[in-house]
């Protein structure tokens, strides 16, 4: 890549991520109400996210071989009870993922 190329592919990266921050201002200004599919939006799309999120970690998962699932299950457990107990996203993440690395790296190995 050029030096030329380089400096395209930097400019075209820094305009799209300043689009993608900026168009949500311009779309819905702070004077004009906000349509109300938007403001739906804005209510269900976290859980969807969520939910297909925990869907996509968990979808390789092999009961029939290997661990049987039983460090991811260990880790799905550990991070419903640590956000019940603190009710801190950051913790119960960040707190599901050290188990799950521990459980992988040095109970379950193989």
């Amino acid at each position: 890549m050029t030096v030329f190329q380089a400096l395209i592919t930097i400019g075209l990266c820094v305009a799209g991520t300043m689009l993608t921050r900026f168009l949500p201002f311009i779309l819905f200004p702070e004077n004009k109400e906000t349509p109300r599919y938007i403001r739906y939006l804005g209510t269900v799309l976290p859980y969807a996210v969520i939910g297909l999120l925990v869907i996509y970690c968990l979808k390789d998962v092999n009961i029939f071989s290997g661990s049987h699932g039983i460090p991811e299950l260990i880790a799905v457990v550990f991070i419903v009870i640590i956000h019940k107990w603190k009710k801190n996203v950051l913790l119960s993440i960040a707190g599901g993922t050290l188990l799950y690395m521990i459980l992988v790296q040095y109970i379950f190995i193989g």
